[in-house]
């Protein structure tokens, strides 16, 4: 078991037979009445966020979650296929449980592939990938008042606002976190 005292960020906890990581917690210790822990907290099956309190003290079950590394190889539309790099195994992960992720997926990619008892949760992406800008568009004259940005698109779909100096062809680090552009490859 594992107690309030205990949590980390990224600790998983299995609380109402759902899985979850903690994404940050805060112990509160008000002038009157007992002291407790407010937490946000990631549901590794849905993706969803939410707040729970908890008593201090209280205690939980840990969940061990595998980690995996493996390559992301390709997608069949439905599936995308990922292959561990030592066994060879292959394995198909459903486009509906990393919708997000798939944002940030190129062929090739090394991701690490959580599981929980054999159950496939998703895909932990590094914090920042570099990725190729395929539409830019043009920066617009007058409109640099203050951190002017535009919209871009990059080699896997995904649509960004990056600064003005950025042209298609260009590589870019984004924080697969935010969302966001990060700084020029």
């Amino acid at each position: 078991m594992i107690s309030t005292s205990d949590f980390k960020n990224g600790i998983s906890i299995i609380s109402d037979g759902n899985l979850y990581t903690i994404m940050e917690f805060q112990h509160v210790k008000p002038g009157k009445g007992s002291a407790f822990v407010r937490s946000k907290l990631r549901n590794l099956r849905t993706g969803s966020v939410i707040e729970k309190t908890w008593r201090a003290g209280e205690k939980m079950e840990p969940a061990h979650i595998d980690k995996n590394k493996m390559s992301y190889l390709y997608s069949t539309g439905t599936h995308y296929v990922f292959m561990n790099s030592e066994t060879y195994e292959q394995i198909e992960i459903a486009t509906s449980q990393i919708e997000y992720q798939m944002n940030f997926l190129v062929e090739n990619m090394e991701v690490n592939v959580i599981s929980y008892q054999g159950e496939i949760l998703g895909v932990d992406l590094p914090e920042k990938v570099t990725l190729e800008v395929t539409v830019a568009d043009p920066a617009v004259k007058g409109n640099t008042s203050t951190g002017a940005t535009k919209d871009a698109e990059v080699e896997t779909g995904y649509t960004l606002q990056v600064p003005l100096f950025i042209n298609p062809g260009d590589k870019i680090v984004i924080n697969t976190n935010t969302g966001k552009y990060d700084t020029r490859a």
